[in-house]
Order: C-alpha cells, then sequence, then structure tokens
C-alpha cells in the first residue's frame, strides 16, 4: 500500500466519522459530557502550542468549552473516545477564554502538521475545514437569511421557515499533476513564491469535466503543452480552505511551453539529475502532494 499524504490518516486513531450519531441531540449531549472527550480548539485557522517541543495536539477536555456548546462540532469517535472542536475566532485572547495560564505559541496548520503524528495532522485538517465552511456559509445561499448548525455540525439549515434549505460541507476538487517527458519534469512557479521554488501544475476541476480532461486542460492552458497518457497517483486534503487534491502523472505529447501571463511566472523542463541536485530549482513544501509527486518521479 502506498504511504498516505499528508492531512491523511485518521485511520491511525482507528477513527470513525460516527454518522449515525450527529442525528442524536442526545446521543451528541452525553458524548459531549463523558470526562473522556477531547476537544480541538481552532482559533481563526490556527492552533495552539502549549509548549515549545511540539509533540501532540492541544486537546482538552469539554468543560472548558461550555460557553461554545451550540457552535461544537462532532469530529467522531476514536479508540472509543469522542472527538469535537470548536471554533475560538470570536475572542481576541483564546487561552484566556480557555482558563490556561498560556500558550507557547499559535501556528497555522501548514506550521504545525509536520511536527504532531499523521493521524492529529489528519485531525487538525479536518477540523480546519469544517470550521472554515461554517464561517463561509452563515448565511443561506437562496434567500439570505441566517442559516443554524445542526446534526452535530455537520449541516446548516435556512431559518427562514419559507425556506429551510440544508447547506452541507462541501470540496472543491483539483487536479495537481506532474507532466514528464523521458527524464525531463515541466515545472513552474508562481510570482508569490520563494525564488527558485518550482512545482507541479495544478488547477481546480470544472463542472461537466472529468478528471483526465481537468489535467488536459490545465496542462495547456498554463504552458501550453498538450499531454496524452494521464495516470491516477494519489490524493490529499488540502484544508485551505476546502479542497481535495487528485494527484496524476502525465505523459507530455508537446514540449514547447508558452506561458499564460497570468496564470505562472516561469514554467521550465528539468531534467530528473536537475532536480535532484536542486540546481535552479528548489521544491515545494515537504507536506505537499506537489513534493510527493516530484520524490517518487525521482525514485522511480
Amino acid at each position: 500500500m502506498k504511504r498516505l499524504n499528508f492531512f491523511s490518516g485518521l485511520s491511525g486513531l482507528e477513527f470513525d466519522r460516527a454518522a449515525a450519531l450527529r442525528s442524536s441531540p442526545e446521543r451528541l449531549d452525553e458524548a459531549w459530557g463523558r470526562p473522556d472527550t477531547r476537544v480541538l480548539p481552532v482559533w481563526r485557522s490556527k492552533h495552539l502550542v502549549l509548549r515549545e517541543d511540539v509533540t501532540s495536539l492541544v486537546l482538552l477536555g469539554p468543560d472548558r468549552f461550555e460557553a461554545y456548546r451550540e457552535s461544537r462540532v462532532l469530529l467522531g469517535t476514536g479508540g472509543g473516545v469522542a472527538y469535537f472542536t470548536v471554533d475560538l475566532s470570536s475572542v481576541e485572547e483564546p487561552a484566556e477564554s480557555l482558563g490556561l495560564p498560556s500558550v507557547h505559541a499559535v501556528l497555522g496548520l501548514r506550521e504545525v502538521a509536520p511536527l504532531v503524528s499523521q493521524a492529529e495532522g489528519a485531525l487538525l485538517a479536518y477540523a480546519a475545514g469544517i470550521l472554515s465552511w461554517h464561517r463561509r456559509n452563515r448565511f443561506c445561499g437562496v434567500c439570505g437569511s441566517e442559516t443554524r448548525s445542526t446534526q452535530g455540525g455537520h449541516v446548516r439549515v435556512c431559518s427562514r421557515e419559507s425556506c429551510r434549505e440544508q447547506h452541507f460541507p462541501r470540496t472543491d476538487p483539483a487536479v495537481i499533476m506532474l507532466v514528464t517527458d523521458g527524464e525531463h519534469s515541466l515545472l513552474g512557479r508562481q510570482s508569490a513564491w520563494p525564488p527558485s521554488v518550482y512545482s507541479t501544475l495544478a488547477g481546480f476541476v470544472e463542472p461537466g469535466e472529468s478528471l483526465e480532461e481537468a489535467v488536459r486542460r490545465e496542462v495547456y492552458e498554463e504552458t501550453a503543452v498538450e499531454v496524452d497518457e494521464v495516470h491516477y497517483h494519489s490524493s490529499q486534503p488540502w484544508p485551505f480552505p476546502s479542497s481535495l487534491m487528485l494527484g496524476f502523472t502525465a505523459r507530455a505529447r508537446t514540449r514547447e511551453i508558452r506561458l499564460q501571463p497570468d496564470e505562472l511566472e516561469d514554467a521550465r523542463w528539468f531534467t530528473r539529475e536537475e532536480v535532484r541536485r536542486r540546481e535552479g530549482v528548489e521544491l515545494p513544501s515537504t507536506i505537499s502532494i506537489a513534493r510527493r509527486l516530484i520524490e517518487d518521479w525521482l525514485t522511480e
């Protein structure tokens, strides 16, 4: 079995998303009231770190979160323990609101995920993604009325009686692909990235489009390179804020690059040896599926 990408791996917690539990307010309250229940606090898409040597998540008992009971979100159960998450973004001092003496730091998901276990990183991604969805869906997209959280935080329902539209968490599919031609790979860079960083090409899937069609379209739109063979590699939840990255490899049919100026700053063909030796190219973050695609190609 292939190794898991970052932000995947809830199975390491023997995790069950507990869909049946969401529909019972009584069972939710019972789970919330257990002393072994753990709550993951999130503050403005960031995570609390209690000590300098970050080795595990800040997971606290539900007694510290009674003021946030109505906004709690059930993540699931693992090893007999119920896991919830709570968004503390409305307060200025999250540590003070939880009765904690202090915190060492407040880190973004990209920073803290590599410092904890694979399963804990996946739990962070899950919490960050669903809380982001709640923040962005406080009002009904049909009639504009306020929505209310229900089903353990996995559905929002319009409060207007004549509407009552249900809104569900959404994930935006995006393709990310390493295009190769023998010993060469096609990598591009955006102007906002650090100098010399190049990565795989990527883009969102459009309505009515297959994943393979999206791969071919995005590569051509960004570089004018045409590809034929497209093969699935692996996937990665990408909670920035709510994407699912679907990784592919693709074989180039043409090599001439013509850049779209509003897409990429640069794109080049690099040899395997140039990438391996970092000759004129720095690779993307180790937590990204882009890095995984490149590293797997290097070790073929």
